[in-house]
C-alpha cells in the first residue's frame, strides 16, 4: 500500500496527471482529481502547502514596504497577556500572510514560545489535513496515526498541545469558521499563555471565533508609490519621462501590495511610453467591469496575463492552476510536464529543450506571477490562481485537452 501511494505521488509531482482542459468543469474535475492523489500519497500533507507547517524554522518572505505599523499593532497584541486570539483581516492581495511571516519568524527569534506553528487552511477545509500539518511541525510521524476517526487524532493532539506549552498557532488564509475543538486544538487563554492567530478575508470568521480583530488596509498613495518603484527596475526609477503614467499606473493597482508587485513586475525594465499607456488603459478597462473588490484584484491581474508575448509561455503558466491552492511546485517536474504537454517546442537535445523551460520558469517568476519557494520549489498566490483559472474557464482556445 505504502509503495502504491508513493507511486502515486511521483506521478503527480511528476506531472503526469496535469492535462489542459477543455472548459471549466473539466479544469474544476482535474484540480480536484489531484488533490484525490495527494491525500492517498503518505506525504501529502507536506507537500500540499510548501509554507505550511513550522518546525520553528525562519519562512522565506519578502520585504514589506509602508505595512510596519500594523505588524507593530499585530506584535502588540500578541504580547498582550489578556489577547489570545487575534483575526488578522483584509481583501484578498492585501499583504496579511506577508506580514504574519514576518511575525513569524520574529516569534522564532524572540523565544517566548515553545512552539510558533504555521498551518495554511485555504479555502477547501479538511480537518485531517489541518492535523496532519500540525502533528508534522511537533515532528510527530512516528507515532502520530495518520488514519483513524478525526475524533480520536483530535484528542491526541490536543494531549500533545497541551504538553508542548506556550505556543502561537498561525492558521492562515481561513475562509470558514474552524470548530477548535474538532481539530485538537485546546482553546487559547491567559491562563495556558496559547494564542491563536488566523487570516481571513471574511468577517463572519473572526467574529465566530471570537478573535481580537486587526484590519490590514491598502497601502497610502506614496507607499504604493514607494513599492512600486523598488520592483519595476532602476532605468525606470530613473525615467522622469515616464513618472507621470507610472503614478497613474500606480494609483490604479488600488494599493494592494500583490497587483503593485505583478503589475511593476510586468512592467520591470519597460521604458515604451507607449507599452504604459497601453497597460494603464487595460487596467481602467479591465477594473471598470467589475463591482466586487475581489474581481477587482482578478481582472488587474490579468494585464499581467496578457503581457507574456509568447503563447505558449501563457500555457505554461495556466498549467500551474491545475495543482492544488498552496502547492509547493517542484521546478523540475513542473518543467517536465511542460514538455510533456507539449508547451515547450522540441530542441536538439532533452537538456536543451529543459533549459528552455528553465528560461519561462525564470520570466514567471520575474513577472512575480510565480512566487520562489526555495532554490527547487515555486508556488502560485492564491489570487494569481484564481485569476488563471478564470482565463483558462472562458477561454476555449487555452482548453485543448491532452490525450
Amino acid at each position: 500500500m505504502i509503495a502504491e501511494a508513493q507511486d502515486v505521488e511521483n506521478k503527480v509531482r511528476n506531472g503526469r496527471y496535469l492535462c489542459r482542459a477543455c472548459n471549466g468543469k473539466l479544469v474544476d474535475e482535474k484540480t480536484g482529481e489531484m488533490k484525490g492523489f495527494l491525500d492517498k500519497a503518505p506525504n501529502a500533507s507536506e507537500g500540499l502547502a510548501i509554507d505550511g507547517p513550522s518546525a520553528g524554522l525562519p519562512l522565506p518572505t519578502s520585504e514589506l514596504v509602508g505595512e510596519e505599523a500594523v505588524r507593530n499593532e499585530i506584535w502588540a497584541c500578541l504580547m498582550q497577556e489578556k489577547v489570545s486570539k487575534i483575526g488578522v483581516w483584509g481583501m484578498g492581495g492585501v499583504g496579511k500572510t506577508t506580514i504574519m511571516k514576518h511575525i513569524h519568524n520574529d516569534l522564532l527569534k524572540q523565544q517566548r514560545f515553545e512552539r510558533v506553528i504555521w498551518v495554511t487552511i485555504s479555502k477547501e477545509f479538511n480537518v485531517m489535513k489541518v492535523q496532519d500539518d500540525i502533528a508534522a511541525a511537533l515532528k510527530l510521524k512516528e507515532d502520530w496515526p495518520r488514519e483513524g476517526d478525526k475524533l480520536r487524532r483530535a484528542a491526541i493532539l490536543s494531549e500533545i498541545l497541551k504538553k508542548v506549552g506556550k505556543h502561537v498557532l498561525i492558521l492562515d488564509d481561513v475562509w470558514d469558521e474552524v470548530s477548535l475543538e474538532e481539530v485538537g486544538i485546546p482553546e487559547p487563554s491567559d491562563s495556558n499563555g496559547c494564542k491563536l492567530v488566523l487570516t481571513t478575508r471574511s468577517e463572519h470568521v473572526f467574529k465566530y471565533m471570537g478573535c481580537t480583530v486587526i484590519k490590514v488596509k491598502p497601502l497610502s498613495a506614496q507607499q504604493a508609490l514607494t513599492l512600486f518603484l523598488s520592483k519595476v527596475g532602476p532605468n525606470i526609477v530613473q525615467n522622469q519621462t515616464l513618472m507621470p503614467i507610472l503614478r497613474l499606473v500606480v494609483e490604479e493597482c488600488a494599493g494592494l501590495p500583490l497587483t503593485i508587485v505583478v503589475i511593476a513586475g510586468t512592467l520591470r525594465g519597460e521604458d515604451d511610453p507607449l507599452i504604459w499607456k497601453n497597460t494603464l488603459r487595460e487596467l481602467k478597462e479591465r477594473i471598470g467591469k467589475v463591482q466586487e473588490g475581489e474581481d477587482k484584484v482578478i481582472e488587474s491581474l490579468k494585464v499581467s496575463f496578457n503581457h507574456l508575448k509568447d503563447e505558449k509561455m501563457k500555457h505554461c503558466f495556466l498549467h500551474c492552476a491545475l495543482y492544488p491552492e498552496d502547492f509547493g511546485i517542484e521546478k523540475h517536474g513542473l518543467i517536465d510536464s511542460w514538455i510533456e504537454e507539449g508547451f515547450i517546442d522540441d530542441m536538439s537535445t532533452r537538456q536543451e529543450t529543459k533549459d528552455k523551460g528553465h528560461v519561462i520558469l525564470k520570466k514567471l517568476e520575474d513577472n512575480c506571477l510565480l512566487e520562489k519557494v526555495s532554490s527547487v520549489t515555486v508556488k502560485m498566490h492564491d489570487a494569481v490562481r484564481d485569476m488563471a483559472l478564470s482565463i483558462t474557464r472562458m477561454n476555449p482556445r487555452y482548453c485543448r485537452r491532452t490525450l
